[in-house]
């Protein structure tokens, strides 16, 4: 068994994204809190598989769309768990709509699980003296102004700033950072011609793996001197948005002529 490294609580950590990046910390040693919404049977695969890395696993659910109080979920935890020290806050809604199209239900959806649920569990893990770290994951598409995921984009955006403020406020107890994935795990509807044609955007021209996300925790964990960053793993897409300028503009009018 590893030498245990304290106890994570990572948001939506039964699928996807949030199991890979639990998956990761357990390796490293951590005992899993085990969080998800309503993927109970997934929920119990996925605890197996950390049980059977010799770290312990306990789950969690708790709805992050409907209750209003995070403050329970951070109490359960630590009843169980008295060395939580990270909270990894992953869970995320992904919804597309352009302003003309968002509902009002739709923006508050993003807007529930994707900033305030991680705004209060944030705002609780640090309550009556917590310690330790919080890793936001965040989105690339925070360095664009993407109009067809308004609400989702916004939430995201919004969540990005939080993470500035909050290490300010809650240094030196508690480090907050973000991470902001790039083409790591695209939607299951996503065909290979359409990852081939995002990839061909990416300036070191790969899609990105889990293993890279599970790296980035690992070194914002290993490096207390990391706080209020957000470090975008996106294989240099963010930095892509050139805009028009004159130079572009010279060229096209010689094109032309």
């Amino acid at each position: 068994m590893t030498q245990t490294q304290g106890t994570a609580l990572v948001t939506g950590s039964a699928i996807r994204l949030g199991k890979a990046i639990a998956l990761g910390l357990a390796k490293a040693g951590y005992n899993i809190a085990l969080h998800y919404g309503s993927s109970h049977d997934a929920a119990q695969e996925t605890a197996a598989e950390f049980r059977a890395l010799g770290v312990e696993c306990e789950l969690f659910p708790f709805d992050l769309l409907h209750e209003l109080d995070m403050q329970p979920l951070i109490d359960r935890v630590r009843s169980r768990f008295g060395d939580l020290n990270l909270l990894v806050n992953s869970a995320s809604v992904y919804d597309a709509a352009p302003i003309a199209e968002t509902t009002p239900d739709l923006f508050a959806k993003q807007f529930k699980v994707n900033f305030e649920a991680p705004y209060f569990l944030t705002q609780a893990f640090a309550k009556n003296g917590g310690t330790g770290c919080v890793i936001n994951i965040i989105d690339n598409k925070v360095a664009f102004n993407q109009y067809q995921y308004s609400a989702y984009l916004l939430s995201k955006k919004a969540l990005a700033e939080f993470t500035k403020l909050a290490a300010i406020e809650l240094a030196p107890q508690v480090r907050v950072n973000g991470i902001a994935p790039g083409v790591i795990l695209p939607a299951g509807s996503r065909t290979s011609d359409y990852i081939q044609w995002r990839v061909q955007g990416i300036p070191v021209k790969q899609q990105g793996s889990t293993e890279n996300i599970s790296q980035a925790v690992n070194y914002i964990l290993n490096n207390p001197f990391v706080n209020g960053q957000i470090l975008f793993v996106d294989g240099g897409e963010s930095l892509t948005n050139v805009g028009q300028n004159a130079v572009t503009y010279e060229q096209t009018t010689q094109i032309k002529q």
